[in-house]
């Protein structure tokens, strides 16, 4: 297993060594040097061997900067390292839960094996336990509370499971999204569910190490990753040897990286991490440009990726959430490793577990949301314990001992009842912000992003299914385009979005630029944004689109939002949170939804059992309301 750091590093001492600015410039001079490309315009490994001394040098004479004072050697003793924003001991019951957060979880491989494995005891009391939202973070939490022995049923709003992660068919068989799913090498939490449910072998396609990028004309830049030396020094020359930046701004991006927190987390990923903790308040522009960052590199690179994170761009995204993904990408060789689904995340991703719960007697309710909570309260009338919920449209009530809350920011608020604000961890929700999102798709009778062949982009005779056909078959980025990234899923996913007799269905996400126009607009606006970035495909016809919008989308991750992001245990003893947007060291994101639902999960076992557990306290309860009735 990959270590943590280059070197262990309570065993070794790191000597402060003073390099001049003029080695920083010869390291980036020498990464610097063009790349070879292939006909199609996709760079080739090549033999690079001045790219590694480059990049070490670098490095090194950025790296004294930010040693910490307990890796020099001027000193024998070590600052105290802040594990996360929140204090696991103080606020979570689960020694599992507390797994999740802190500099460690990032890094945890071992998260995989229990996710795979389910919670780490049967508990000996049986919860009734009702949940609602059947999304990722419900169906993973459900998971996890049957195989710790309880009674579960889950209500969900839409016909369909999956959240923001859902998709459905059509009349005319079409497979439609909420929007574009990519599955990064560090999902370790979700590949570990997948496992569990038997589909992580048939349900992913991995695709090329390389994060393309396509500009007007057809152009295209890429971060390469492909390298036979791993992280750090396979991310470090892929931003060294981009051919999606100038010069000019590849020599400021590579200083203002070189004085990153990245770099000290080479040598101390807590202290790297740490510093990434403490940029939450300002955005990644003011971050980037402090020390030498040029604005060539946000426009043409850095952008786009802000976008594909969060749908805003650098100027407003926090700079700890664009640093995260960097530190992960940097510390380990899989994290920028991309994959697709075959199909749509119906059938290989929900499905199976749909399955799993159902051979687990779990109950899922559709088209059946969660009209309100019903709560006891105290003297103050803030809420103390839920007792159920009504649901559908008859108001039916439903008791239950615990009661889960997994719904997105929205849906939380619409479910809270106003008293519940009276805790600062509920208040606190209505001051996330959202971002509005619409996923287009767009299907030609030719293969858009084929470059080099027009021929080949016409050519849709046959059986060109298992991604035969023309084009690039990976995500795209594009800094010329208001879709924040895009693919081809005939080509990335071609076992249920490939058509025989048709070509590309381009799948692109707009961000709220966009948001407000007629869905005939915005694919028109697709179409014309896509004949700039592939000329050729002006010779295509489009034969069928969609468009599904979200009015709000992911919470926007704008500096100063993370500290408001709920935990999944509340004041209110047997009411709990789960979500992406909930607390947990990741983005909203699938792999965000994953490791709040087994959070959630985790606590509630911690608690379930004993004397003064839930089930006693919910008996007791029960038994205290029945003698009042008496009475």
């Amino acid at each position: 297993m990959r270590q943590r750091a280059c070197f262990n590093k309570d065993a070794a001492i790191i000597h402060h060594v003073s390099f001049p600015f003029s080695s920083v410039i010869a390291a980036v001079a020498a990464a610097l040097s063009p790349p070879t490309r292939t006909p199609a315009g996709l760079r080739q490994t090549s033999k690079m061997t001045r790219l590694p001394i480059a990049a070490s040098a670098l490095l090194l004479a950025s790296a004294s900067a930010f040693a910490p004072v307990s890796l020099t050697a001027q000193t024998g003793t070590s600052l105290p390292l802040r594990m996360s924003t929140i204090s696991a001991d103080e606020t979570f019951a689960s020694e599992d839960a507390k797994k999740q957060i802190g500099n460690d979880a990032f890094l945890n491989t071992n998260l995989m094996q229990r996710a795979m494995s389910g919670p780490a005891k049967k508990n000996q009391e049986k919860l009734k336990i009702g949940i609602v939202g059947a999304g990722l973070a419900g169906m993973v939490a459900a998971m996890d509370l049957a195989d710790a022995g309880h009674d579960v049923e889950m209500f969900e709003l839409r016909p369909y499971v999956g959240g923001k992660v859902s998709s459905w068919i059509d009349k005319d068989g079409n497979h439609i999204e909420m929007g574009l799913h990519v599955f990064f090498g560090c999902y370790y939490n979700l590949f570990g569910i997948m496992k569990r449910t038997g589909s992580f072998d048939y349900a992913l396609r991995v695709k090329e190490h390389v994060h393309t990028f396509v500009n007007d004309g057809g152009k295209l830049g890429a971060l390469d990753f492909r390298f036979p030396i791993g992280a750090p020094v396979s991310g470090l020359q892929a931003f060294f040897k981009t051919e999606q930046l100038e010069v000019e701004d590849k020599f400021h991006n590579a200083v203002r990286l070189g004085t990153s927190p990245i770099v000290r987390a080479l040598f101390d990923f807590d202290g790297g991490m740490d510093m990434v903790r403490d940029l939450d308040d300002i955005t990644f522009t003011e971050w980037f440009t402090q020390l030498g960052g040029s604005r060539g590199s946000l426009d043409r690179m850095w952008d786009p990726i802000a976008y594909a994170l969060g749908f805003v761009d650098c100027d407003h995204i926090s700079a700890r959430c664009m640093l995260t993904i960097f530190m992960l990408f940097a510390i380990r060789t899989e994290a920028s490793v991309l994959r697709m689904l075959e199909g749509s995340p119906q059938t290989y991703l929900h499905d199976p577990i749909i399955q799993y719960l159902e051979d687990r007697n779990v109950k899922i309710n559709l088209s059946t949301g969660c009209r309100d909570l019903v709560h006891e309260v105290d003297d103050q009338g803030r809420p103390t314990r839920v007792t159920g919920i009504t649901v559908g449209p008859k108001d039916e009530v439903k008791e239950f001992d615990v009661v889960v809350a997994a719904l997105d920011v929205p849906g939380i608020r619409k479910v809270l009842p106003e008293n519940f604000r009276k805790y600062p961890i509920f208040d606190n929700i209505y001051k996330l912000d959202t971002v509005p999102i619409a996923t287009v798709q767009v299907r030609f009778d030719g293969w858009v992003t084929e470059l080099e062949d027009e021929t080949r982009m016409m050519d849709v005779a046959g059986d060109q299914s298992d991604g035969k056909g023309g084009g690039i078959d990976n995500l795209l980025y594009s800094a010329d385009a208001e879709f924040s990234c895009f693919a081809d899923l005939a080509l990335t996913s071609p076992t249920e979005y490939y058509k025989e007799g048709e070509g590309s269905l381009i799948q692109a996400v707009f961000d709220e630029r966009a948001f407000d126009r007629s869905n005939d607009q915005i694919v028109q606006d697709c179409i014309d944004q896509l004949n700039k970035l592939f000329p050729s495909s002006r010779k295509l016809k489009c034969t069928w689109s969609s468009v599904v919008k979200l009015g709000q989308s992911l919470y926007r991750e704008k500096p100063g939002q993370d500290k408001l992001r709920p935990r999944q245990a509340t004041p209110v003893e047997n009411f709990f949170l789960a979500g992406s947007y909930t607390y947990q060291d990741y983005l909203d994101s699938m792999e965000g939804a994953t490791r709040s639902g087994l959070m959630v999960a985790d606590e509630i076992v911690a608690r379930a059992d004993g004397p003064n557990g839930l089930k006693a306290k919910s008996a007791a309860a029960k038994a205290a309301k029945e003698e009042a009735v008496l009475a």
